[in-house]
């Protein structure tokens, strides 16, 4: 009577220990083998985002040395130095500095705020002042050629004033006629720029 009931009590304690180990060695590998989400990647991105700054730097300079090297130059050139020289020094420096801070950010470098910022980056951005500006800058780019520079030019001075936040309509207009006029006579007379006048500069 007494050898089953001491028979039967004996086994009790494996089947408790059995899914305690089970569930420890599942849990280990799978925390230890999680594969890299979406979300890391992005904040990977986001931690190096001056690398934007150096594929920009990098096309720019790509295009400035393709438009230097594919120059046609019609003048004679005297010494070393010619129409292409400026382009190509320009073009090789922008890919120069363009690798240096590739490696600088890979490597752990990161821009520093200036103490005078007072940028909130939770603020979203205002795209009704970006939109207003994208235009002014096209509508500009269309009157330039049939209305004239200085037209063109007092109307985009006008406008960005107006986008940026500016209301004084007695004083805004006549101070971007002054510069718009301003700017042409300067490029166009004094430095020999040739600037499209328009009908206005037809009649003075």
């Amino acid at each position: 009577m007494t050898t089953p009931t001491g028979s039967s009590s004996a086994p009790d304690p494996a089947p408790d220990s059995a899914p305690d180990s089970t569930e420890g060695s599942g849990a280990g590998p799978t925390a230890d083998s999680a594969p890299a989400s979406p979300g890391g990647r992005r904040s990977w991105l986001r931690e190096h985002s001056e690398l934007g700054v150096c594929v920009l730097l990098l096309v720019l300079g790509v295009l400035v040395l393709t438009d230097a090297l594919t120059m046609d130059v019609d003048i004679t050139q005297r010494g070393p130095v010619g129409p292409k020289t400026v382009p190509v020094v320009v073009g090789i420096g922008l890919l120069v500095v363009a690798a240096l801070l590739a490696v600088d950010v890979l490597r752990g470098g990161r821009g520093e705020a200036e103490g005078g910022e007072d940028v909130d980056l939770s603020e979203p951005a205002d795209w009704r002042t970006v939109l207003l500006l994208s235009g002014i800058f096209l509508g500009a780019a269309v009157l330039i050629e049939p209305a004239g520079f200085p037209v063109a030019g007092a109307l985009l001075f006008w406008g960005a004033a107006f986008a940026l936040g500016s209301r004084r309509v007695d004083r805004d207009p006549l101070i971007a006629a002054v510069l718009s006029l301003f700017t042409y006579v300067l490029f166009d007379k004094l430095l020999g720029v040739p600037l499209p006048g328009g009908p206005l500069m037809g009649v003075l």
